[in-house]
C-alpha cells in the first residue's frame, strides 16, 4: 500500500506523530516537498523529538527515509538533525537517502530571507531561506545536491550566484558581501559527508513499488499553505497537496493509492494571513495554552480558533482525501460548548480568494468535561466526545479513522 499523509489545515496538525505511528507498517518514508521550515514533533522514549527535513517515520528501524527532489535542503540543519537523532538510533544515518535532484539552501538564501522579512515585503516566513531557494530553483539558477560532485560546475555556478546575490545584499540591504571561497569550502565538506546518502530517488521509489513494498509519502506544512491553492500570498513556496507527490519524487501520480488527511480538533495557523475562525479572545487563549500551540521551529505563538468544516471540505477535495485522523481532541476537554464552522454567511464553500472576508456560520454542540487523554478504546469516549467526532464527519464528509488524544505514540484511538 502506498499512502500519502496530508495536513488539511495550515500545518501543525500533528502529521509527525501520525507518520511515526503508521511507519511501523511501511518500508519507505519519503518527503516530497518543503525544507527545514517544517517542524514535525514525535515522542521517542518519552522525549520530544522535532524533525525538520528528515522523514519522521525514520526512527522506525525498518524504514528507509528519502528526502525527495521536490524538497530544498539545508546541509547544516540536516547534519545537526542527524546527529541529534543518533541519540535514539545510532544507525539512522545509514537509512537516509537524499535525492541528487534536491535543490540546496545556500547562505545567501537565508540572509536575503532574513532581510526581506524585516521590510514591508514580510509574509511571516521562518527565515530559513526556503522561499528564496525555491525562487532560484524556478529561476533555473539553483544549485542541486548532484552538482556538488562536479566540482568545476559547482564552483562556476556558485561564483555566478554569489555575484548576483552580493549585488542584492549590498545595493538593496546595505549588507556586507559574501565570500564565494568560504562557501565553496564549506559545501565541499558537506558534500563529502553526504556522499554515501546521495541517490536517485526516482529509482529508489520505483524499485520499492515494483517489489510491492509499502511506501509512506510525507509532506511538510498543510494544504492551506499550498503555493497555488492555499491562502496566497501567505503560503509556503511549494505544493503541499498530494498531487505534488509524483513531481516531488519523480514517480507517476497513480503511485498514490490512498490519501489520509490529518486535522486538529480545532484550527491553528502560524504567521500572517486569513483565518476565518480565529478566536482572539479567551477561547483562543485557552486553546493556545492547553494545546501548547507554539511553533516547533520558531517558537512563535500560534493563532487558534474553532474547527472549520467548510475549509476541510475544500482541502479534502483538492487532495482526494476520503478519511482523516483528528488530533488533539484532549485539548477540548472541559469546554462546555464547542462551536464548529459549517459554512459562511456568503455561502457554504471555502474560497481562498475571499478568505480574509469570510464570516463563519457556526453550529454548537455540547462539550465534554472528562479528560480524554487516557482513552485508548473508542468505547471509552464520553458520549459528547463521540457526538463531536460524528458531527465533524457529517459536515466534512470524511470518515474519522483515528483520534489522537495526546503526544505519546500510544495515545491514538482507532474509531
Amino acid at each position: 500500500m502506498n499512502l500519502a499523509i496530508v495536513g488539511l489545515q495550515w500545518g501543525d496538525e500533528g502529521k509527525g506523530k501520525i507518520v511515526d505511528f503508521l511507519a511501523r507498517d511501511f518500508d519507505v518514508n519519503a518527503r516530497y516537498q518543503g525544507g527545514s521550515n517544517a517542524g514535525h514533533t514525535v515522542r521517542c522514549g518519552g522525549e520530544k523529538v522535532i524533525f525538520h527535513q528528515i522523514p519522521c517515520g525514520t526512527l522506525n528501524k525498518n524504514v528507509t527515509g528519502v528526502i525527495g527532489g521536490g524538497c530544498v535542503l539545508d546541509p547544516k540543519i540536516f547534519f545537526d538533525e542527524i546527529d541529534g537523532l543518533k541519540r535514539y538510533d545510532a544507525a539512522i544515518e545509514a537509512r537516509i537517502r537524499i535525492s541528487k535532484f534536491c535543490n540546496l539552501i545556500m547562505p545567501y538564501h537565508i540572509l536575503i530571507d532574513e532581510y526581506r522579512e524585516g521590510t514591508k515585503q514580510s509574509i511571516g516566513t521562518t527565515k530559513k531561506g526556503i522561499g528564496i531557494a525555491y525562487e532560484d530553483k524556478y529561476g533555473r539558477i539553483g544549485i542541486r545536491v548532484g552538482d556538488l560532485y562536479d566540482t568545476e560546475t559547482f564552483e562556476k555556478r556558485l561564483r555566478l550566484n554569489i555575484s548576483r546575490k552580493n549585488h542584492i545584499l549590498m545595493d538593496v540591504y546595505n549588507a556586507e558581501p559574501l565570500s564565494d571561497r568560504e562557501i565553496f569550502d564549506l559545501y565541499m565538506e558537506y558534500a563529502e559527508r553526504m556522499k554515501p546518502m546521495v541517490a536517485d530517488d526516482t529509482l529508489i521509489l520505483y524499485d520499492a513499488m515494483v517489489k510491492n513494498k509499502n511506501v509512506l509519502f510525507e509532506g511538510a506544512q498543510g494544504a492551506m499553505l499550498d503555493i497555488d491553492y492555499g491562502t496566497y500570498p501567505y503560503v509556503t513556496s511549494s505544493h503541499t497537496i498530494t498531487s505534488s507527490v509524483g513531481i516531488g519524487l519523480g514517480i507517476p501520480p497513480c503511485s498514490v493509492e490512498r490519501v489520509l488527511g490529518v486535522a486538529k480538533a480545532y484550527t491553528t495557523r502560524v504567521g500572517l494571513g486569513p483565518f476565518p475562525t480565529e478566536d482572539t479572545g479567551l477561547f483562543g487563549d485557552r486553546l493556545r495554552e492547553s494545546g501548547a500551540e507554539f511553533g516547533s521551529t520558531t517558537g512563535r505563538p500560534r493563532r487558534c480558533g474553532s474547527f472549520d468544516a467548510a475549509l476541510i471540505r475544500y482541502t479534502a477535495r483538492i487532495n482526494g482525501a476520503k478519511e482523516m485522523i483528528i488530533t488533539k481532541l484532549d485539548v477540548l476537554s472541559g469546554v462546555d460548548k464547542i462551536k464548529i464552522a459549517v459554512g459562511y454567511e456568503s455561502g457554504d464553500e471555502f474560497d481562498p480568494f475571499a478568505a480574509d472576508t469570510l464570516v463563519p456560520k457556526y453550529i454548537e454542540v455540547p462539550g465534554f468535561v472528562e479528560d480524554v487523554s487516557q482513552v485508548r478504546s473508542a468505547d471509552d469516549f464520553p458520549a459528547e466526545a463521540v457526538n463531536y467526532i460524528k458531527t465533524l464527519e457529517e459536515h466534512t464528509g470524511l470518515k474519522v479513522s483515528h483520534v489522537s488524544v495526546g503526544p505519546e505514540r500510544e495515545a491514538i484511538v482507532k474509531m
